[in-house]
C-alpha cells in the first residue's frame, strides 16, 4: 500500500479507506498483513486480496467528435458505410458499449449495436438530398447508462459527370495470412509485440486499405492491437495464473464503400515463468495433542499451492528454528509433523512453529504459522502454597465474615485443574469454607470465652471427570486464634456486702474484701475497684487492684453508725464500682452495709444536774414523787441505764426504780420532822 490507501484496525484487524479508489487506476490490490500475539516476537503474515469493483462514472468516447465519409448512390442495400468506434475505460457491462443512431434525417442507414457498423438499407439514388447527418450515439451498459455522440456526415456522388470514370468496386474481402496461433511469456513487459496480424486485400485504393480491429475475447484489455499495422501488444502485465489462453476475435476490415471484412480467431498462449511464490493453504494451523504422548504422534499435515506449471511448482516442506521447534519434525515431500519428543503442557502448553514450503530456480518460499495447543493430563495433584495456617480473628467479627482466603493450585488445565475446597474436621458450626473460592467465612458469632481457638483441616480436589487426584493438608491445621473483645462487664460475686468494725479504731485498719470476676482476657478482663458514693467524708478507702474496704480515719460509733453504696447521702451506705481496663472500659456495681459496733466510752448523762421536788406531807404512802431521766450515747447493754439512790434515803421514805428511775413515797412524810430530803441519785 505505497500510497497510503488502507489502514487497519491494530486491535480487531478491520481494514477500511482511506482514500478515494480508481478501479480504471488500479483494480485490485494485494495487501500483505501481519499479526503479532502481545509483545512476543512471534508473529504471522498472510496476504488479503482486494478488487476494486468498477463502478459506472467513465462515458464511452469516441476518438472525434464528428467524421465525413462518401457513398456511391447506386450502392446496394446492406453496403458498410461507416465503422463508429467509442471507448470506455470502465470494465464489464460498465465498460461494453451499445451503438444507435440517435437522430437521422433518413431511413437508409442503420446500425450494428454491437460493432458500430453503419449500414445502408436501401439505395439513395432517388432521393434528392445530397448529404445525411447522422447522430451516433454509443451508451454504455452500466446503471445509469453514460451516452456520448458523434455526429456523422454521409455525402452522395451524383452520376451526373459528363466525364464517366470506371472506379473499383470493394468485391473482394481481406483475407489473413498470418498464423492464427501465438505464445508469449507472462513476465513480457507492457507493450510488448506478441503477435503480427496480417490480412491482404487485392482491392484497389480504399477498397484495399485494411484495418484490424479485435471483435471479442479483448474484454480485460489485456493487448492492443494497432488498427493499421496490425501489430499486437500487451497492454497490461500478463500472469499465466491467472489466465493462460486468450482467444482474440480479430476482425480485417477494408475501407470499401461498401466496407468488407474477415474475422479470424487469434489464440494467444502465456507460457509460465516461475514467478509464483508458494502460498499455504492456511496461513495459520491451529492443531492439539495430547501431552505424556510417545513420540512419532502425528499432530497435522500442511499443504501448499504454487500457481506455477510444471518443475516450477515442485515443493519442499520444512520447519523453521524457533522455540521448542526441536520436538517436532516435518515430513519434507508431504508436510505431514509428528513428535520426535514426548510433551509436557505444564512445560509448554503453547508452540508456535512456522512452517516453510521452498521450490528453487529460483529459489522461492513462503511460511505459514502452526499454533500447536498441548492438552492436559491430569498428571498434578492440588498444592496448597502452606502447609499450617495461623491467624487471629476478634470475637465480635458478624456471621458471614471471610477469615482466610485459602489457595491450592494445581498445573494442570481445565476440570483437571479446577480446584474445589471442603473441611473434614468439626468446626462447632463456626465455619464454612468456600467450595470455590476456599474462603473460610464464618457461619456464627464468635465468643472468645465460650472457645477461644479452633483447628482444623482443609481438603483441596481438583474437579477431573477421569483421574481425580487430591491433596490433604496435613492439619492444614488451619488455627483461628480469637482475640478478646471487651464484651464482658466485671461482675460481683455479691450484689449486697455487709461488715462491721469497732469503733475507734486506727486508720487502714481492713473491713471487708470484695471480688469481681470479668471473663474478658488482658486488660479487657483486668478490674479496678473504687468507692463510687456514700464516701462523702473520705471515711473510707479501697485498694483498688485487691478490692480491700479500708478505714481512712478513727471511726465514732456515736456520730455514724452506717454507711453502705446508695445514691441518697441520708442512707449513709457505700456503692462500690467495679470497672475493667478495656475501651470502652465497662463496670458494674455493688452495695457495702458498714456497721459501727459500739465500745462502751459513754457514761449515762442525766437529763437535768439537779430535780427539786414539793410534796406534802399528806401525801399517802405508795405515791409517786417524780422521774429522773439519764442518756448514754452508747447502744446496747452498753446504753442500759440502772437507776439507784447512793445517799440521803437513811430511813428509807423513798423507793427509786431502778429501770424506769420513778421515785415513790414509802413512809410517811412530817414536815415537823424533816422538811428537806437531799437524795444523790446514780445513773449506771
Amino acid at each position: 500500500d505505497p500510497h497510503g490507501k488502507f489502514s487497519i484496525d491494530p486491535q480487531f484487524g478491520i481494514i477500511r479507506t482511506k482514500k478515494e479508489l480508481d478501479h480504471e487506476t488500479q483494480s485490485a490490490v494485494v495487501l500483505t498483513v501481519q499479526s503479532q500475539l502481545g509483545n512476543s516476537p512471534v508473529y504471522s503474515s498472510t496476504q488479503v486480496n482486494i478488487s476494486v469493483i468498477d463502478i459506472n462514472d467513465n462515458p464511452p468516447v469516441f476518438l472525434t467528435e464528428s467524421d465525413t465519409v462518401t457513398i456511391s448512390h447506386t450502392q446496394p442495400p446492406g453496403t458498410a458505410v461507416y465503422i463508429a468506434h467509442a471507448e470506455d475505460k470502465d470494465s464489464g457491462l460498465n465498460g461494453a458499449i451499445k451503438y444507435s443512431i440517435a437522430s437521422k434525417q433518413s431511413n437508409a442507414f442503420s446500425i450494428d449495436p454491437s460493432l458500430g457498423v453503419v449500414n445502408l438499407t436501401r439505395t439513395v439514388i432517388a432521393d434528392k438530398q445530397q448529404e445525411y447527418t447522422l447522430h451516433i450515439a454509443a451508451e454504455d451498459c452500466g446503471s445509469p447508462p453514460l451516452t456520448s455522440l458523434l455526429m456523422l456526415t454521409v455525402r452522395r456522388l451524383d452520376s451526373l459527370a459528363v466525364k464517366i470514370i470506371v472506379l473499383d468496386v470493394n468485391d473482394n474481402s481481406p483475407n489473413f495470412t498470418s498464423s492464427p496461433l501465438s505464445y508469449v511469456m507472462e513476465d513480457v513487459e507492457v507493450g510488448f509485440l506478441v503477435h503480427h496480424i496480417i490480412a491482404k486485400d487485392p482491392d484497389e485504393g480504399r477498397n484495399g486499405q485494411v484495418t484490424y480491429h479485435i471483435l471479442s475475447g479483448n474484454e480485460n484489455k489485456a493487448f492492443l492491437l494497432d488498427k493499421i499495422t496490425g501489430l499486437l501488444t500487451t497492454a497490461q502485465l500478463l500472469d499465466r495464473e491467472i489466465q493462460e489462453r486468450y482467444s482474440l476475435t480479430v476482425m480485417a476490415l477494408d475501407d470499401g464503400s461498401p466496407a468488407l471484412s474477415a474475422t479470424q480467431v487469434l489464440t494467444i498462449i502465456v507460457l509460465d515463468v516461475n514467478d509464483e511464490i508458494p502460498i499455504f493453504t492456511k496461513q495459520l494451523y491451529e492443531t492439539a495433542v495430547h501431552e505424556n504422548q510417545n513420540p512419532g504422534e502425528f499432530v497435522i499435515k500442511v499443504e501448499a499451492v504454487d500457481r506455477d506449471a510444471g518443475l516450477n511448482s515442485l515443493l519442499w516442506y520444512k520447519i523453521l528454528p524457533g522455540i521448542g521447534y526441536e520436538k517436532f519434525k516435518m515430513n519434507s515431500s508431504n508436510g505431514e509433523l509428528i513428535t520426535t519428543a514426548s510433551l509436557d503442557r505444564e512445560t509448554q502448553e503453547i508452540f508456535s512453529i512456522k512452517g516453510n514450503s521452498v521450490k528453487y530456480l529460483p529459489s522461492r518460499s513462503s511460511t505459514a504459522q502452526l499454533y500447536l495447543t498441548v492438552l492436559d493430563e491430569n498428571d498434578h495433584s492440588p498444592l496448597f502454597a502452606k502447609t499450617q495456617y495461623q491467624i487471629s480473628v476478634t470475637e465480635d467479627l458478624e456471621e458471614g465474615s471471610a477469615i482466610l482466603d485459602l489457595y491450592a493450585s494445581d498445573e494442570d488445565d481445565g476440570l483437571n485443574g479446577e480446584v474445589m475446597y471442603s473441611l473434614i474436621d468439626d468446626t462447632f458450626g463456626a465455619f464454612a469454607i468456600d467450595s470455590v473460592t476456599g474462603s473460610i467465612v464464618t457461619t456464627k458469632a464468635l465468643d472468645r470465652e465460650t472457645k477461644s481457638q479452633y483447628t482444623f483441616r482443609v481438603v483441596a480436589s481438583d474437579c477431573s471427570t477421569h483421574l481425580p487426584r487430591s491433596t490433604t493438608v496435613t492439619l492444614c491445621g488451619v488455627t483461628v486464634l480469637i482475640q478478646d473483645v471487651n464484651d464482658n462487664v466485671p461482675k460481683f460475686e455479691q450484689s449486697y456486702y455487709k461488715a462491721s468494725v469497732w469503733e475507734g479504731q486506727s486508720p487502714n485498719m481492713d473491713i471487708v474484701q470484695v471480688f469481681a470476676t470479668d471473663l474478658d482476657s488482658g486488660l479487657n478482663g483486668e478490674t479496678e475497684y473504687s468507692i463510687l458514693s456514700g464516701n462523702e467524708n473520705a471515711t473510707f478507702l479501697i485498694d483498688s487492684a485487691r478490692g480491700i474496704l479500708a478505714t481512712n480515719t478513727g471511726l465514732d460509733y456515736e456520730n455514724t453508725s452506717s454507711y453502705r453504696f446508695v445514691e441518697t447521702a441520708s442512707s449513709h451506705h457505700l456503692v462500690l464500682l467495679a470497672s475493667d481496663c478495656g475501651t470502652p472500659s465497662l463496670n458494674s456495681t455493688a452495695t457495702v452495709l458498714i456497721t459501727v459496733l459500739d465500745v462502751n466510752d459513754n457514761a449515762p448523762v442525766f437529763s437535768s444536774p439537779e430535780y427539786h421536788v414539793h410534796v406534802k406531807e399528806s401525801i399517802p404512802i405508795g405515791s409517786h414523787v417524780t422521774e429522773v431521766s439519764a442518756n448514754d450515747c452508747d447502744a446496747g447493754t452498753n446504753a442500759e441505764i440502772t437507776y439507784a439512790i447512793i445517799s440521803g434515803n437513811d430511813r428509807g421514805h423513798f423507793r427509786l426504780d431502778g429501770k424506769t428511775g420513778s421515785m415513790d413515797l414509802m413512809k410517811t412524810l412530817d414536815y415537823e420532822d424533816t422538811m428537806k430530803f437531799t437524795l444523790i441519785i446514780q445513773a449506771t
